[in-house]
């Protein structure tokens, strides 16, 4: 514990993407299994301690410290674990258990005597370990080291690609001997069923027309129109079907009406969406059925959901990722000839001749029509590599929407946020009151982050736990890709992907325009 106390500190603060790197290559080199693979794990996001709550570890400093100076100290740190570090009573410090006796033993015992255990952990560590500790406990590390850092490091540690460590990734489960011992070379590489295991995606880069229209090739590339829905890899292997989120998450119970048939295993890539005969109804819809693990049969035949189908990674035993995208097409056109299906639609290749002939098909689609949320530009030699490679894919979204609304509430954020208000509820009037339309929490600067930081503690009119009630002052131009009428939200409409486009500090809030010229606006029935 004390070692992977001490990477963390060291990681937290620094800012270099490559020193993080070094630092957990170093802490690789120097641990044992199986505590590096349990860190790795925690790093990831791979570990989660079900039977502990926040709750819990509240209780248990409250047990130990005054709860009101608890809850003082925590509105004004922000950070849960930095808060318990803190105000934790003082003892003489003694050992603290390793990681791996620490992690067997919260797996594997009661709730009670986990909580008693943990206090008397906490009792022996110190301020930076006991930070650690419960950064552990509620799986929120936020220390600036992602999973790709995570992998770099292992790559570099093993002096492997980073490609062959990502495709045998989500293959692997913790404390990851078989991944240490290949990379000692000790053993072969690990042998990874792709038919049971999510694979990594390929995505795409927002396009950038001055520079990437610069030498744009149009021969090079094929077009796609950009569906608006959730991107998933499905697997159909042995009359069976598992749907992945892009996260790598396991969907299918979400979507019961999705089990297909093929005459080989496949897996693919798509766009979930709802819509009758694949004809795809607004984003909105898909919500509704979003995130459910048990689905009604009312939700099933209101808003069915069907797949648009643009790449293959797997056709029987062969791994298609290292051919090109033309090749990979060819592939899934026969495959879809051959297992046509319901609830299974291939998306669409678009003809165009020329950059004039692409930028007209944007303009003619900037608003919703047939699912259509803009366009996608494929390299025809590009091969299917995990991540965002520059260059191949590029995504060509239609162009934002704007309103002006009031800011209403706030809460702090999260990491290097914790100490700032940072995520914005905002609104507009209806009735002579605000009514909220939207959350964001990003598309501001440092500085307009400290204004905004500064205006929210000096003005709070009301507190609601940790979300704080502003004065109704400052007007955001907020931007968003789509608006659609909403039984979920109080204003009775929701934006699809709001961010704060600019802070109007200069503009009065009697001038925002109220709900209902903003649905006439958009063409929303009240």
């Amino acid at each position: 514990m004390k070692k992977f106390a001490k990477l963390l500190e060291e990681v937290i603060f620094s800012p270099s993407r490559n020193k993080k790197i070094i630092l957990l290559k170093c802490y690789l080199e120097q641990t044992s299994d199986p505590d590096r693979g349990y860190a790795i794990a925690a790093l990831t996001g791979k570990l989660s301690f079900h039977s502990i709550k926040n709750s819990d570890l509240k209780n248990l400093i409250k047990s130990k410290v005054d709860p009101f100076l608890f809850d003082m100290s925590y509105d004004y740190v922000g950070d849960m674990a930095e808060t318990i570090s803190l105000i934790w009573p003082t003892k003489v410090k003694n050992s603290v258990p390793n990681l791996t006796d620490f992690i067997n033993f919260i797996s594997t015992n009661e709730k009670n005597i986990v909580l008693n255990y943990i206090s008397d952990v906490l009792d022996r560590a110190n301020q930076t370990e006991r930070w650690s500790i419960i950064k552990l406990l509620t799986g929120g590390m936020r220390i600036g080291l992602s999973e790709k850092i995570a992998k770099l490091s292992l790559s570099e540690y093993g002096n492997q690609k980073i490609e062959k460590i990502e495709k045998i990734w989500h293959g692997l489960r913790p404390p990851y001997k078989d991944l240490f011992d290949w990379l000692d070379k000790k053993k072969p590489e690990p042998v990874i069923n792709h038919l049971k295991i999510f694979h990594p995606m390929m995505l795409s880069h927002p396009i950038d027309e001055k520079r990437d229209f610069k030498d744009f090739k149009p021969q090079d590339f094929i077009a796609e129109w950009k569906w608006d829905g959730i991107r998933v890899q499905i697997v159909i292997a042995h009359e069976k079907t598992t749907i992945f989120s892009r996260n790598g998450d396991d969907i299918s119970c979400s979507f019961p009406e999705l089990k297909f048939l093929s005459d080989v295993n496949v897996v693919v890539d798509g766009e979930l969406l709802v819509g009758i005969d694949c004809k795809p109804m607004p984003f909105n819809d898909l919500q509704k059925r979003l995130n459910r693990k048990k689905v009604s049969k009312k939700y099933t035949e209101a808003y069915p959901a069907f797949v648009k189908l643009y790449d293959i990674l797997f056709h029987m035993k062969e791994d298609l990722r290292g051919s090109s995208f033309c090749k990979r097409r060819k592939i899934l056109e026969q495959w879809y000839k051959l297992n046509r299906q319901e609830k299974i639609d291939i998306s669409e290749i678009i003809s165009f001749n020329s950059l004039v002939d692409l930028k007209k098909l944007k303009q003619e689609h900037t608003e919703f029509k047939d699912g259509y949320e803009g366009l996608m530009l494929k390299k025809k030699k590009s091969l299917y590599v995990s991540g965002r490679p520059r260059g191949l894919w590029f995504k060509w979204k239609r162009n934002p929407k704007y309103i002006d609304a009031i800011l209403m509430y706030a809460q702090r954020g999260h990491g290097k946020r914790s100490s700032y208000y940072s995520d914005f509820t905002f609104g507009l009037w209806s009735n002579g009151s605000i009514v909220p339309i939207g959350k964001a929490y990003s598309g501001f600067t440092n500085d307009e982050l400290n204004k905004l930081d500064k205006f929210v503690r000096k003005n709070t009119v009301n507190k609601f736990g940790p979300v704080r009630e502003v004065k109704k002052e400052i007007i955001f131009e907020v931007a968003f890709d789509s608006i659609a009428r909403s039984k979920r939200h109080k204003s009775g409409i929701a934006l699809r992907f709001p961010r704060i486009s600019r802070i109007r500090w200069d503009k009065p809030v009697n001038e925002v325009e109220d709900l209902i010229e903003i649905m006439k606006m958009y063409g929303i029935e009240k």
